[in-house]
């Protein structure tokens, strides 16, 4: 019997989030998860700064744009606090996978991207009629630890002949800023599923072996299907939440 060589070239990476961006993204989730109280103060921009590797620049930056869109509030002299009353719209906002002890910055490298045929028996996008799609195949960490499998895919009609690394790493900003839409509405079936057999070494499973398992679909503010997805995720380092205040 002869085996193919496996194809070991790297596949190019979407766009990385700014670092001020991801620094306040990952803030905010440590609000949500309940980290930092509103009212309570949070510890000076030195030892933010300290604690998550960046410099004292990226986290006066983040701080800025969290206070901003309101989450945060700066006290001249005093510091930063939690909003009593504000509510931050985040990039992540529909990102329900946290870490077990809570919050946890999203990130994901990209395994496979195609335009590919949609397959038989899922939802057309947009009125029903598209036949094609991408699917993204990714590895998804929280903090650098690999926690989840997503396959993703959204409608060819918006955009042709799209590679890997037109893509943002946050693909509901993708959406937004490129294709000229934005999510607004997503379903989500949370359930028991299967490791699938694309999975890379670094994620903790064999192929097969029982994990959580999201299937979602999405839509934008127009009320179209633009997206479904299915994501694999390991119960031990991750936890499905939805919060509702």
């Amino acid at each position: 019997m002869t085996f193919k060589p496996l194809n070991l070239a790297p596949i190019a990476q979407p766009k990385a989030l700014p670092l001020f961006i991801r620094a306040s993204e990952l803030l905010s989730r440590e609000i949500a998860a309940g980290h930092w109280q509103r009212g309570e103060r949070l510890p000076p921009e030195t030892e933010l700064a300290q604690t998550l590797g960046m410099a004292v620049g990226t986290i006066r930056k983040a701080l800025a744009e969290l206070a901003a869109r309101g989450l945060l509030e700066r006290r001249q002299g005093s510091g930063t606090y939690v909003s009593h009353t504000g509510k931050s719209r985040s990039i992540y906002e529909f990102f329900r996978l946290e870490l077990a002890t809570g919050g946890g910055l999203p990130t994901a490298r990209v395994l496979a991207f195609q335009a590919l045929a949609r397959p038989a028996g899922q939802p057309g996008f947009g009125d029903g009629s598209s036949r094609h799609g991408y699917r993204v195949r990714r590895l998804r960490f929280l903090n650098d630890t690999p926690v989840a499998l997503e396959e993703i895919w959204f409608d060819t009609r918006h955009r042709k002949g799209l590679t890997a690394a037109d893509l943002n790493e946050a693909l509901y900003l993708f959406y937004k800023e490129t294709l000229g839409f934005w999510i607004s509405r997503v379903e989500d079936q949370v359930s028991v599923g299967s490791v699938p057999d694309w999975r890379p070494p670094e994620f903790d499973g064999a192929t097969g072996d029982a994990c959580g398992a999201i299937e979602r679909k999405s839509w934008s503010g127009t009320n179209q299907l633009e997206e479904w997805s299915t994501t694999w995720f390991d119960p031990k380092l991750a936890r499905y939440t939805a919060r509702w205040h």
